[in-house]
């Protein structure tokens, strides 16, 4: 009573589940390249890593801004005034009264080959005015004066051995350009990781709907045999056990649906979150149909060519190049750190004086007092602890990325070679799951039309009714994993891309 109990509950929970199944619901048919267009265009992560590369570009941007030359401008007034001292031996210093203007500007910055500039005046424009009093007997006697002074002229600083070939700044520059390309090759990994993950969930999706075929065939089956089996009890060709063990595998093919139901609803959620950036509002309630099939096309596969895809287009390896090139600027940097400063420079200025502002300038202007100086400056550390230690430690990060690189390269063709083997093993295992359906197909018709004749039994059927359905899911299952398997060793030869028609440059 217990099992008849189970077995009830079983067929309750199917008949309520294939009637979920009926009710009129929203199907949107998807090709693969419908999938693959879609997450283009609103897969979450890949609208996440498309900023990397822009913030890559303006951080790049940002570190020109070095060379961007700066103005300075100091303009200020100063007063004083100062009473009569004494001295010694009598003599009297005269008090003063004195107003000043002074005006400084500069023009400075850094250029491309490390040279410095300073455009300024070298000295402060200066104005004063004043006036010095003097006591004699009860005379006071005021003696007034007024000074302009001005000098203008251009600084250079030229580094010749540390800081001549590469500086701070340049290196900067060349490690962004450097990671910027890095980023892209980053962006387009992320797209075809991505996409593969959409075309096995396709796949994987058009599995589960034709497993749950599989199971509905299955479920039709052991109900036919159960109304077959029933009309024999009835007339007495057939004993109660057989009924009670049709039925038993009429319920269990029940349950298999409802669970193939599950995975399959499992597996639409997984695309669908893979396809979209707006599951909850537009796609939640939605059922999506496969229009693809899944076919078995013999594969044309070298593995040498695959090999040379992989070890020229793999973004992997070729983001490990590029950190292969960072560091060999970064070294060459260090190196040039060891060098001793020494520095030419030069200034070339015009004097200019007179009574007030505008006579200092035009005397400036005339060029005709003009200054200069110009030599060498040597600077040599007594000792280079942490550049020598700093350039060791580089060196050694080199020859680590270099050999990173080597393992990349290998990494690479095992993963071609294994890919390989497993996509022909998977073409293997169809052409043989495809036999053995065809072969418990044409069994169990044979098995039925002896159990028609009284020559065979329902047990034997019902083995034969589960070695059925075993093949069909067994069928399906190698078509789904031997075109996952071409996806995968797609992805290892770094052609997805081009394989599947998607214009990188518009994706990005």
């Amino acid at each position: 009573m217990r099992l008849f109990s189970i077995l009830a509950a079983l067929a309750a929970a199917s008949s309520l589940a294939l009637a979920q199944t009926n009710t009129p619901v929203q199907v949107r048919q998807l090709s693969l390249q419908d999938c693959l267009q879609l997450a283009v265009q609103n897969n979450l992560q890949l609208q996440i890593d498309r900023y990397s590369p822009v913030i890559q570009l303006y951080t790049l941007r940002a570190i020109y801004g070095d060379y961007d030359p700066t103005l300075n401008l100091d303009g200020r007034h100063t007063h004083n005034e100062a009473g009569s001292q004494l001295i010694a031996g009598g003599t009297s210093i005269p008090g003063s009264i004195s107003d000043g203007n002074s005006f400084n500007a500069g023009l400075n910055g850094l250029l491309p080959w490390g040279m410095t500039y300073d455009l300024a005046t070298l000295n402060p424009i200066s104005d004063f005015y004043g006036n010095n009093f003097a006591t004699l007997g009860t005379n006071i006697i005021r003696s007034p004066f007024e000074n302009s002074s001005a000098k203008v002229g251009l600084n250079l600083t030229q580094p010749l051995l540390k800081n001549f070939w590469i500086d701070q700044t340049r290196l900067n520059i060349r490690v962004n350009k450097n990671r910027l390309k890095w980023s892209e090759i980053n962006l387009r990994l992320q797209l075809m990781q991505t996409i593969t993950r959409v075309e096995q969930a396709y796949y994987d999706l058009i599995y589960a709907r034709e497993n749950l075929v599989v199971q509905q065939k299955a479920v039709e089956l052991a109900e036919r045999l159960v109304m077959e089996n029933r009309k024999r009890l009835e007339v007495g060709a057939l004993a109660p056990l057989d009924l009670q063990s049709a039925e038993a595998q009429a319920a269990s093919s029940r349950a298999a649906v409802i669970l193939a139901q599950s995975q399959l609803g499992t597996q639409e959620r997984t695309l669908k979150q893979l396809i979209t950036a707006e599951y909850g509002t537009e796609w939640a309630n939605l059922t999506l149909e496969p229009s693809g099939r899944l076919l078995a096309p013999p594969p044309v596969i070298n593995l040498q060519d695959s090999w040379a895809k992989g070890l020229t287009q793999r973004p992997e390896l070729l983001q490990a190049r590029l950190d292969v090139e960072r560091q060999g600027i970064t070294l060459k940097y260090d190196k040039n750190q060891l060098l001793p400063q020494l520095d030419l420079f030069g200034t070339y200025a015009y004097n200019g004086s007179g009574r007030e502002f505008s006579d200092a300038l035009y005397d400036v202007q005339q060029t005709d007092r003009p200054s200069y100086v110009y030599g060498g400056q040597l600077t040599v550390p007594l000792s280079r602890t942490r550049v020598r230690n700093t350039y060791k430690a580089d060196k050694a990060a080199m020859q680590q990325l270099v050999l990173t690189v080597k393992q990349w390269e290998q990494n690479i063709m095992v993963a071609i070679d294994n890919d390989i083997g497993t996509v022909r093993a998977n073409f293997d295992q169809v052409q043989a799951t495809r036999a053995a359906r065809e072969y418990e197909e044409a069994a169990l018709e044979a098995e039925q039309k002896k159990l028609e004749s009284g020559k065979s039994t329902t047990y034997t059927v019902l083995q034969v009714q589960r070695d059925l359905t075993t093949a069909r899911g067994n069928e399906i299952q190698a078509l789904d994993n031997y075109n996952k398997s071409l996806s995968q060793l797609s992805q290892d030869e770094a052609t997805t891309l081009e394989r599947l028609n998607i214009d990188f440059n518009a994706a990005k």
